[in-house]
């Protein structure tokens, strides 16, 4: 590299390729002509060294544990924010005033309602159906109901969908939840935070009043926050595909609920606490810790190391400060939650897990709280997915204002039969 340009040497010949600078992280090779020039492609599985686009929303140094919402540290968000400031954020790239804030949350109070005959597409479930099946399917129908924010060239449009998404999201999430229980769904109240909200949708029974805890309140509300968004993920990736085609929002979002919905991706927290409760008490970790060392068992530890993350995942500070302080509040003295500090402790000061970076991430912490909190463990990736919208929703109408994107059109390297020709079915 040389002069801002990557060189590129090819049988003998030799092709200049810029180098683009963000604003902060590792330089870019731009590629795009690569094929052009060479008719030749990369062999990148998983995109790990790709950079499908060009984002000014989250950015993330996995080895030194770095994770910015339009240049603010999570952390200071988790703490000082809340969950509407931090969707504000994400959609219109500032933080707002006081007078911003309080138009977007009346504005995001007002869509929070959903059609009445969505409540019918509910009961075609069974009542035992996984919630994250019940949600791709309502929140893909909702653009059968509100085709007046289904233009995505108009960008008035494209925000009102955003507003919608964003807004009804909780109250699908609630009643995919009391579906589930037999209960009957609430509706939504104006004058109760978006969290507030949907706590009460969720738990609140028609035979008495629910009040509204403010610790929960706020672990929720930070809960939101910390799977905001994560840069291009999986999820958010799929949605940003789904949209090149010219989709339509709801059912660009409902793409990515479908791919959050995988164990691998939006079923980590949930994983991690079926093995903290596998464990049970805290006798038992060094059995544990013998059994992720060895090679041979198939035992893993789950809410340990991550894709990105080379370090101390910067939303498990938040999540182990929350959960003491959402334990400490129901008075609950969960063994789960004594597993996890020592097992933390363990892996922390372990040369094992030091040398392999194997730190713990959001979901260590986040599915112990969660439980607490009275959700059952088939929600954790609901939950996931309800925050994650905002972020979803932000990443989409980013794609869709950046004339540099086309419809996503990925490359092989094929490796199946050359041609040949058929042969009749009594010949073979």
């Amino acid at each position: 590299m040389a002069d801002g340009v990557a060189k590129l040497n090819v049988g003998g010949s030799t092709y200049d390729y810029k180098l683009i600078d963000g604003s902060v992280g590792p330089q870019v090779i731009d590629i795009r002509k690569l094929y052009a020039d060479t008719d030749m492609f990369t062999y990148d599985p998983g995109f790990t060294s790709t950079a499908s686009c060009e984002s000014g929303l989250t950015y993330i140094d996995g080895d030194k544990g770095i994770l910015l919402h339009r240049g603010y540290p999570i952390d200071q968000l988790a703490e000082k924010s809340s969950f509407m400031e931090v969707a504000y954020l994400l959609l219109r790239g500032e933080l707002p005033n006081k007078t911003e804030l309080e138009n977007f949350e009346t504005t995001i109070t007002r869509h929070t309602m959903v059609h009445e005959q969505i409540s019918t597409f509910y009961r075609g479930f069974r009542r035992d159906a996984h919630p994250m099946a019940i949600m791709c399917g309502v929140v893909g129908a909702l653009s059968s109901f509100y085709h007046d924010s289904t233009d995505i060239n108009d960008p008035k449009q494209r925000m009102i969908a955003s507003h919608r998404l964003i807004a009804k999201m909780p109250t699908l999430a609630a009643m995919a939840y009391k579906y589930s229980t037999g209960q009957p769904f609430v509706y939504p109240r104006n004058d109760l935070s978006y969290t507030g909200n949907f706590l009460r949708m969720t738990f609140s029974v028609p035979a008495e009043e629910y009040v509204i805890d403010p610790v929960i309140e706020d672990a929720m509300d930070k809960i939101f926050i910390l799977h905001a968004d994560h840069e291009q993920n999986a999820s958010t990736s799929t949605v940003r595909l789904a949209g090149s085609s010219g989709a339509n929002p709801f059912a660009c979002i409902a793409a990515g609920i479908a791919c959050l919905w995988g164990p691998a991706h939006g079923g980590a927290n949930e994983a991690a606490l079926n093995m903290l409760r596998e464990i049970g008490t805290v006798d038992r970790i060094p059995e544990y810790i013998a059994r992720a060392k060895n090679k041979d068992d198939p035992f893993r530890l789950m809410g340990f190391g991550h894709r990105v993350y080379k370090n101390y995942d910067p939303r498990a500070t938040v999540m182990q400060k929350t959960a003491n302080d959402v334990l400490n509040k129901l008075g609950l003295n969960d063994p789960v939650l004594d597993v996890a500090k020592e097992l933390e402790h363990i892996a922390l000061n372990d040369p094992y897990f030091i040398e392999k970076k194997l730190y713990p991430n959001v979901d260590f912490y986040s599915g112990v709280i969660l439980s607490a909190i009275g959700f059952p463990t088939e929600m954790f990736t609901v939950l996931f997915a309800l925050a994650r919208t905002v972020g979803w929703v932000a990443q989409w109408n980013e794609m869709i204002s950046d004339p540099a994107q086309r419809i996503g059109r990925p490359r092989q390297l094929y490796t199946g039969p050359t041609q040949r020709d058929y042969v009749s079915v009594d010949k073979r």
